[in-house]
């Protein structure tokens, strides 16, 4: 790996040296600091295709996943990973990459609007990299989730062809991958957006007051509704109905809600009126409905339904390079929530992470960073000491605790 280190003001026209590039390739840049991110893509003038950005070390280890990248600028000061442990890693996975580093310590807006990177210091030295290449188009990460990779993107743009349309949606994949976070990322992106996003966990609610929670009832309709109530779909008129864990639903109680979502009409108990609802419906489920319903133990012809546009989400095993983005941005709310600077990610944190296979998925990091950014303390990196996976490759308590314990 070549390493160039480079000091950048903004103030002052720094010397830097671009590696020489052997085949044509992308250029990245990794930094917290816009002002220098955006002189360093200015000066590249559109001859590294891609030429993309980053906010951290977690977010460029992601991006260079694709493999479309040849010279990364790193940023010594990184708001995640230490630089200097990072370059090591990006050695041992990406050998072809050349690093640059860049020190944005000092970096100030420039009072007389100068450049502060000659056009000489990025020159192009590769003939094949004077020819227009195609940018990669990614399309951007839904509200509320994170990561790059590319099951995500098909994921991503699975839920951007179907948002503005009132599809029935069925959200597939394990616990912990983030099922709700597409049903609200659906609602948000659609036309409905201003209108209610009602939540219904089917499996939370008895049996019993099934029908009644989703209809609603009137005063009377049965011992102790001393008042009428609206059921979770009339109150999601105009909206979007998500049903959670839809495969515990009684069979008794799936012929109903077949009915609504052919008819789009719901009789409330105690009434013999039916009141039209125009609702978008997106169920989820963690098991696999379709070989449940071959089974007989679930409706085919409400599996059908339900399944019009099915989506499926991937393990986070099967989506590794956002492991790091993932626990960062953990790390990062934990922190702000107690008003404390977001701890980096130790070299040694990185490879256990990476290494972890996370079977229950992206809730299982969560918590893992929630522990640690409780044991790190006032600290500012978290240490593999710090880490503790359930399960059979769990890590013991750090010596400190134990010793406290004892």
């Amino acid at each position: 790996m070549t390493t160039t280190t480079v000091t950048t003001t903004i103030t002052k026209a720094a010397t830097m040296t671009m590696p020489v590039l052997r085949q044509a390739g992308g250029a990245l840049i990794a930094s917290p600091n816009r002002e220098l991110r955006q002189q360093v893509l200015h000066r590249l003038n559109g001859r590294y295709r891609p030429a993309q950005q980053a906010l951290g070390g977690a977010e460029a280890l992601a991006k260079l996943e694709t493999g479309e990248f040849q010279v990364l600028f790193l940023d010594r000061q990184l708001p995640d990973l230490e630089a200097e442990e990072l370059i090591p890693v990006i050695s041992g996975r990406f050998p072809g990459i050349q690093v640059v580093l860049v020190d944005s310590a000092s970096a100030q807006p420039a009072s007389d609007g100068s450049n502060p990177i000659a056009s000489q210091d990025l020159a192009v030295v590769h003939p094949s990299l004077r020819e227009p290449l195609r940018a990669a188009q990614e399309p951007a990460a839904l509200p509320g989730m994170i990561g790059s990779s590319e099951p995500m993107q098909r994921v991503y743009r699975m839920v951007r062809l179907v948002a503005g349309r009132n599809t029935t949606v069925l959200v597939a994949g394990p616990t912990g991958t983030g099922k709700e976070l597409v049903a609200r990322a659906l609602h948000a992106l659609s036309p409905r957006s201003a209108r209610p996003l009602v939540v219904v966990n089917c499996a939370a609610i008895p049996e019993a007051l099934l029908e009644s929670e989703l209809f609603g009832y009137t005063r009377g309709a049965f011992t102790g509704a001393v008042q009428s109530q609206v059921g979770r779909i009339p109150a999601a008129h105009g909206g979007t109905l998500f049903l959670d864990e839809v495969s515990e639903l009684p069979l008794g109680m799936q012929a109903k809600l077949l009915r609504f979502l052919e008819q789009k009409e719901i009789q409330r108990l105690g009434t013999c009126e039916t009141t039209r609802v125009d609702v978008r419906v997106v169920a989820a489920s963690n098991v696999d409905l379709a070989a449940r319903a071959a089974r007989g133990e679930f409706r085919q012809d409400l599996y059908y339904r339900l399944a019009a546009f099915p989506i499926e989400l991937p393990t986070l095993a099967e989506r590794r390079m956002d492991i790091l983005p993932l626990a960062q941005h953990f790390l990062a709310c934990m922190a702000a929530a107690i008003e404390m600077p977001t701890p980096r990610l130790g070299a040694e944190v990185i490879r256990l992470l990476e290494a972890h296979p996370w079977k229950g998925n992206v809730r299982e990091l969560q918590h893992v960073m929630e522990r640690a950014s409780i044991l790190v303390e006032s600290g500012n990196t978290v240490e593999a000491e710090h880490l503790y996976f359930s399960g059979p490759q769990k890590f013991p308590h750090p010596p400190e605790f134990e010793a406290a314990a004892s």
